[in-house]
């Protein structure tokens, strides 16, 4: 498989749709990376695991219907060209 810009684009949606089906209460609370956990107080800049949480948190809220569309145009264009 040649390294093509497609392929680098497949490959960025598989990590998107990996980020966007973790579920909170069953993956991330178990490692530790719940909602609850890493709250910082008022005024402290939130450390790395507290933004990693909010932006998959965001990926599950922003990109649920824009990941469908995606998905669905790159099976179909799958089914077309192999």
């Amino acid at each position: 498989m040649a390294l093509t810009l497609y392929a680098l684009l497949q490959a960025a949606l598989l990590v998107v749709n990996a980020v966007a089906v973790l579920h909170e209460e069953r993956f991330l609370r178990q490692v530790g990376w719940g909602s609850d956990q890493g709250i910082g107080g008022f005024g402290e800049e939130p450390g790395i695991k507290a933004q990693l949480t909010n932006l998959i948190r965001s990926v599950r809220t922003v990109m649920r219907v824009p990941l469908i569309a995606v998905n669905s145009v790159t099976i179909l264009l799958l089914l077309l060209f192999g």
